[in-house]
């Protein structure tokens, strides 16, 4: 089965936000963004148990809890074990992502891809989910911006464990499919070129927007395409800059990109084209992109995302951002 065939719409919800990623997000405000995208027709619901050390998944399965479960698909992670002990969420080392999720659960968090793992890491998040199916499993994390030089070693800690547990719980049924969930090229094109185990899609977080999507069009997304492989796209507004907040690569966004969204925002002005609709319309228009799943934390944003996929934009701003050099020539565009 491909991710294109099984997942249920090109939007879904990334639930990052729900594990209380950069500020204190209370349980009501969570369950009403969850309520929202399901009002709008959203079926389609991303998570982890790293996002506030099971925050997210928590929150999630309580406001999945009266739905029914063939009405909706279902994705989370593997690679971090969540445990009864406790730690200070805002010492945890996290490589580049330092202090992410400070205002989530203080449990402490095992970095761990071993088959074990991963199979232990399944269960307590059916549990959290309060679910007895998981449709999509990705692997979580397995790159540079985590790991720093370490990242291959990881990276061969989860082919020969996760990679192969996921692998068997598709042929068994037990999933529906599986891949990796990363905010880099580099582990995804890396699994391309196995022969086996072969994954059926991959969840590529920030790394195919308008702010930054040249490294992956040289070499991931034409391998995704030969293979006939999808890909879920994360992370479209770039953790927040492109949707008016201030983070880039979730944390304050540095002066170069700074600049780069006001020129956008200056061109998309100009048009008469809302910053949303670009950003989340330029990451689907790629033949191999299957879905976006901008996070949310607030049920308002779910009806901007929902409305930023019907805006009609003119061809003349495409043509405009790329004479401006802001956007790769080698980048399809929604109507070009």
């Amino acid at each position: 089965m491909t991710i294109t065939s099984l997942l249920p719409g090109r939007l879904g919800l990334g639930t990052a936000p729900l594990g209380s990623m950069f500020r204190d997000v209370s349980d009501e405000e969570a369950a009403a963004t969850v309520d929202a995208a399901w009002d709008h027709g959203i079926r389609y619901y991303d998570t982890a148990p790293f996002y506030g050390a099971g925050l997210a998944e928590i929150r999630l399965g309580d406001a999945l809890a009266g739905r029914s479960r063939d009405s909706y698909v279902l994705s989370t992670k593997v690679g971090r074990v969540i445990l009864d002990e406790v730690e200070n969420p805002a010492a945890r080392e996290l490589g580049e992502k330092g202090g992410l999720f400070e205002h989530g659960r203080p449990n402490k968090i095992v970095h761990d891809w071993t088959a074990d793992a991963t199979k232990r890491s399944i269960e307590d998040s059916l549990r959290r989910l309060r679910t007895d199916r998981l449709d999509i499993v990705w692997v979580h994390d397995v790159a540079q911006d985590f790991h720093g030089d370490e990242w291959l070693a990881v990276y061969e800690s989860a082919r020969t464990g996760a990679f192969r547990v996921l692998q068997q719980l598709r042929e068994e049924g037990v999933i529906k499919a599986w891949g990796l969930g990363v905010n880099r090229v580099e582990p995804i094109e890396l699994t391309l070129e196995l022969d086996e185990p072969k994954p059926d899609g991959f969840l590529l977080a920030g790394r195919y927007t308008l702010l930054d999507h040249d490294r992956a069009l040289q070499r991931l997304l034409p391998a995704a395409a030969d293979q006939d492989v999808s890909l879920v796209v994360g992370g479209p507004y770039s953790s927040g800059i492109l949707a008016g907040g201030t983070h880039f690569e979730y944390q304050d966004a540095p002066v170069h990109i700074v600049e780069k969204v006001a020129r956008i925002k200056e061109l998309a002005e100009r048009h008469g084209v809302s910053i949303k609709a670009a950003a989340l319309q330029f990451s689907l228009t790629h033949p191999a992109a299957a879905a976006v799943i901008p996070g949310a934390t607030r049920p308002s944003r779910i009806a901007e995302d929902v409305a930023a996929l019907d805006e009609k934009i003119p061809a003349a701003f495409w043509a405009d951002l790329r004479e401006a050099g802001l956007v790769s020539p080698l980048a399809p565009l929604p109507t070009a």
